[in-house]
Protein backbone atom coordinates (compact mmCIF):
# COMPACT_ATOMS: atom_id res chain seq x y z
CA UNK A 1 0.00 0.00 0.00
CA UNK A 2 0.98 3.61 -0.51
CA UNK A 3 -0.13 6.57 1.60
CA UNK A 4 -0.07 9.89 -0.23
CA UNK A 5 -0.10 12.72 2.27
CA UNK A 6 1.64 15.85 3.47
CA UNK A 7 3.56 16.13 6.71
CA UNK A 8 1.39 18.90 8.13
CA UNK A 9 -1.98 17.58 6.94
CA UNK A 10 -4.21 16.77 9.91
CA UNK A 11 -6.11 14.19 7.89
CA UNK A 12 -2.95 12.39 6.79
CA UNK A 13 -1.65 12.58 10.36
CA UNK A 14 -4.73 10.63 11.55
CA UNK A 15 -4.05 7.84 9.10
CA UNK A 16 -0.34 7.68 9.97
CA UNK A 17 -1.24 7.13 13.62
CA UNK A 18 -3.63 4.30 12.75
CA UNK A 19 -1.11 2.60 10.47
CA UNK A 20 1.53 2.80 13.18
CA UNK A 21 -0.84 1.51 15.85
CA UNK A 22 -1.83 -1.48 13.75
CA UNK A 23 1.73 -2.15 12.63
CA UNK A 24 0.96 -1.75 8.92
CA UNK A 25 3.92 -0.83 6.73
CA UNK A 26 3.18 1.35 3.72
CA UNK A 27 5.10 3.33 1.16
CA UNK A 28 4.87 7.05 1.86
CA UNK A 29 4.56 9.72 -0.82
CA UNK A 30 3.95 13.43 -0.49
CA UNK A 31 2.02 16.14 -2.27
CA UNK A 32 3.17 19.56 -1.11
CA UNK A 33 -0.09 21.35 -0.38
CA UNK A 34 1.39 24.83 -0.11
CA UNK A 35 3.00 24.43 -3.54
CA UNK A 36 -0.27 23.20 -5.03
CA UNK A 37 1.01 19.76 -6.02
CA UNK A 38 -2.40 18.30 -5.15
CA UNK A 39 -3.89 20.10 -8.15
CA UNK A 40 -1.80 18.27 -10.75
CA UNK A 41 -3.69 16.24 -13.36
CA UNK A 42 -2.14 12.95 -12.29
CA UNK A 43 -3.18 13.42 -8.68
CA UNK A 44 -6.67 14.64 -9.60
CA UNK A 45 -7.08 11.38 -11.50
CA UNK A 46 -6.43 9.51 -8.24
CA UNK A 47 -8.39 11.80 -5.93
CA UNK A 48 -10.97 14.08 -7.59
CA UNK A 49 -11.21 16.19 -4.41
CA UNK A 50 -7.51 17.05 -4.79
CA UNK A 51 -6.99 16.55 -1.07
CA UNK A 52 -4.80 14.31 1.03
CA UNK A 53 -4.61 11.62 2.18
CA UNK A 54 -5.12 8.99 -0.47
CA UNK A 55 -4.43 5.36 0.34
CA UNK A 56 -3.52 3.32 -2.73
CA UNK A 57 -4.13 -0.38 -2.13
CA UNK A 58 -2.00 -3.13 -3.63
CA UNK A 59 -4.57 -3.76 -6.38
CA UNK A 60 -4.58 -0.07 -7.35
CA UNK A 61 -7.83 0.84 -5.60
CA UNK A 62 -7.65 4.36 -4.17
CA UNK A 63 -9.33 5.20 -0.87
CA UNK A 64 -9.90 8.81 0.18
CA UNK A 65 -11.24 10.67 3.22
CA UNK A 66 -9.33 9.95 6.41
CA UNK A 67 -12.22 8.56 8.46
CA UNK A 68 -13.23 6.22 5.65
CA UNK A 69 -9.62 5.03 5.52
CA UNK A 70 -9.58 4.49 9.29
CA UNK A 71 -12.78 2.44 9.04
CA UNK A 72 -11.23 0.39 6.21
CA UNK A 73 -8.12 -0.30 8.29
CA UNK A 74 -10.33 -1.28 11.23
CA UNK A 75 -12.26 -3.76 9.11
CA UNK A 76 -9.23 -5.30 7.40
CA UNK A 77 -6.79 -5.18 10.33
CA UNK A 78 -9.01 -5.40 13.43
CA UNK A 79 -6.24 -5.62 16.02
CA UNK A 80 -5.62 -3.53 17.97
CA UNK A 81 -9.10 -2.01 17.61
CA UNK A 82 -9.74 1.66 16.87
CA UNK A 83 -13.34 1.36 18.07
CA UNK A 84 -14.82 -0.11 21.28
CA UNK A 85 -16.60 -3.45 21.16
CA UNK A 86 -19.97 -2.11 22.37
CA UNK A 87 -22.36 -0.18 20.13
CA UNK A 88 -22.74 2.78 22.49
CA UNK A 89 -18.98 3.09 22.85
CA UNK A 90 -18.50 2.99 19.07
CA UNK A 91 -21.13 5.69 18.63
CA UNK A 92 -19.44 7.86 21.24
CA UNK A 93 -16.01 7.48 19.67
CA UNK A 94 -17.38 8.28 16.23
CA UNK A 95 -19.15 11.35 17.63
CA UNK A 96 -15.93 12.64 19.19
CA UNK A 97 -14.10 11.95 15.94
CA UNK A 98 -16.69 13.94 14.00
CA UNK A 99 -16.47 16.94 16.33
CA UNK A 100 -12.94 17.29 15.02
CA UNK A 101 -13.13 15.95 11.48
CA UNK A 102 -16.52 17.42 10.50
CA UNK A 103 -17.05 20.48 12.70
CA UNK A 104 -13.56 21.90 13.35
CA UNK A 105 -11.10 20.84 10.69
CA UNK A 106 -12.99 21.62 7.45
CA UNK A 107 -13.53 25.31 8.26
CA UNK A 108 -9.98 26.06 9.36
CA UNK A 109 -7.92 24.07 6.89
CA UNK A 110 -5.51 25.40 4.29
CA UNK A 111 -7.91 25.94 1.42
CA UNK A 112 -10.48 27.75 3.58
CA UNK A 113 -7.80 30.01 5.03
CA UNK A 114 -6.53 30.77 1.52
CA UNK A 115 -10.05 31.63 0.35
CA UNK A 116 -10.55 34.00 3.29
CA UNK A 117 -7.32 35.81 2.51
CA UNK A 118 -7.67 36.04 -1.26
CA UNK A 119 -11.44 36.37 -1.77
CA UNK A 120 -12.29 38.54 1.23
CA UNK A 121 -8.97 40.36 1.70
CA UNK A 122 -8.46 39.02 5.20
CA UNK A 123 -5.11 39.51 6.85
CA UNK A 124 -3.09 36.62 8.23
CA UNK A 125 -4.07 37.79 11.71
CA UNK A 126 -7.81 37.82 10.97
CA UNK A 127 -7.62 34.44 9.23
CA UNK A 128 -5.88 33.04 12.31
CA UNK A 129 -8.61 34.53 14.50
CA UNK A 130 -11.22 32.76 12.35
CA UNK A 131 -9.45 29.42 12.78
CA UNK A 132 -8.93 29.96 16.48
CA UNK A 133 -12.65 30.65 16.98
CA UNK A 134 -13.75 27.40 15.33
CA UNK A 135 -11.11 25.32 17.09
CA UNK A 136 -12.20 26.74 20.44
CA UNK A 137 -15.88 26.19 19.64
CA UNK A 138 -15.19 22.55 18.84
CA UNK A 139 -12.84 22.02 21.76
CA UNK A 140 -15.45 23.46 24.15
CA UNK A 141 -17.79 20.68 23.01
CA UNK A 142 -15.10 17.97 23.01
CA UNK A 143 -13.97 18.90 26.53
CA UNK A 144 -17.55 18.92 27.83
CA UNK A 145 -18.21 15.53 26.23
CA UNK A 146 -15.09 14.09 27.87
CA UNK A 147 -16.22 15.47 31.20
CA UNK A 148 -19.50 13.54 30.92
CA UNK A 149 -17.64 10.46 32.02
CA UNK A 150 -16.23 7.92 29.55
CA UNK A 151 -12.74 9.37 29.26
CA UNK A 152 -9.91 7.43 30.81
CA UNK A 153 -6.26 7.68 29.92
CA UNK A 154 -7.52 8.39 26.40
CA UNK A 155 -10.70 9.92 24.99
CA UNK A 156 -12.67 6.73 25.58
CA UNK A 157 -11.28 4.46 28.24
CA UNK A 158 -7.67 3.42 28.60
CA UNK A 159 -6.84 2.43 25.03
CA UNK A 160 -6.38 4.78 22.06
CA UNK A 161 -9.28 4.99 19.64
CA UNK A 162 -10.21 6.75 16.44
CA UNK A 163 -11.20 9.77 18.51
CA UNK A 164 -7.63 10.24 19.72
CA UNK A 165 -6.36 9.92 16.15
CA UNK A 166 -8.55 12.89 15.24
CA UNK A 167 -7.85 14.87 18.40
CA UNK A 168 -4.05 14.81 18.40
CA UNK A 169 -3.55 16.46 14.98
CA UNK A 170 -6.12 19.10 15.93
CA UNK A 171 -4.27 19.93 19.13
CA UNK A 172 -1.12 20.23 17.04
CA UNK A 173 -2.98 22.74 14.84
CA UNK A 174 -4.40 24.53 17.87
CA UNK A 175 -0.90 25.36 19.09
CA UNK A 176 -0.06 26.80 15.66
CA UNK A 177 -3.14 29.03 15.87
CA UNK A 178 -2.28 30.09 19.43
CA UNK A 179 -5.25 28.49 21.18
CA UNK A 180 -4.84 28.71 24.95
CA UNK A 181 -4.86 25.03 25.82
CA UNK A 182 -5.14 25.83 29.54
CA UNK A 183 -8.88 26.12 28.81
CA UNK A 184 -8.95 22.40 27.99
CA UNK A 185 -7.21 20.46 30.77
CA UNK A 186 -8.74 17.09 29.88
CA UNK A 187 -7.91 17.43 26.20
CA UNK A 188 -4.38 18.47 27.11
CA UNK A 189 -3.99 15.52 29.49
CA UNK A 190 -5.14 13.08 26.81
CA UNK A 191 -2.90 14.68 24.20
CA UNK A 192 0.09 14.32 26.51
CA UNK A 193 -0.76 10.65 27.10
CA UNK A 194 -1.07 10.05 23.37
CA UNK A 195 2.28 11.61 22.59
CA UNK A 196 3.95 9.15 24.98
CA UNK A 197 2.65 6.32 22.79
CA UNK A 198 5.12 5.25 20.05
CA UNK A 199 2.42 5.12 17.35
CA UNK A 200 1.48 8.76 17.94
CA UNK A 201 5.03 9.96 18.43
CA UNK A 202 6.28 8.44 15.16
CA UNK A 203 3.35 9.99 13.23
CA UNK A 204 3.98 13.59 14.27
CA UNK A 205 4.77 16.03 11.44
CA UNK A 206 8.37 16.74 12.43
CA UNK A 207 9.25 13.06 12.01
CA UNK A 208 7.99 12.67 8.44
CA UNK A 209 10.33 12.42 5.43
CA UNK A 210 8.85 15.56 3.85
CA UNK A 211 8.96 17.62 7.07
CA UNK A 212 9.99 21.25 6.83
CA UNK A 213 10.88 23.78 9.56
Amino acid sequence: MKLIGYFRSSAAYRVRIALNLKGISVEHASRHLRKGEQFSDDYAALNPQKLVPSLVLDDGTVLTQSLAILEYLEETHPEPPLLPRDAVGRARVRALSLIVSADIHPIQNLRVMAYLRHKFDQTEESAFAWSRHWIETGFDAYEATLDQGSAGVFSHGDHPTMADMCLVPQVFNATRFKVDMRRYPTIQRIYDACMKHPAFDAAQPSKQPDAEP
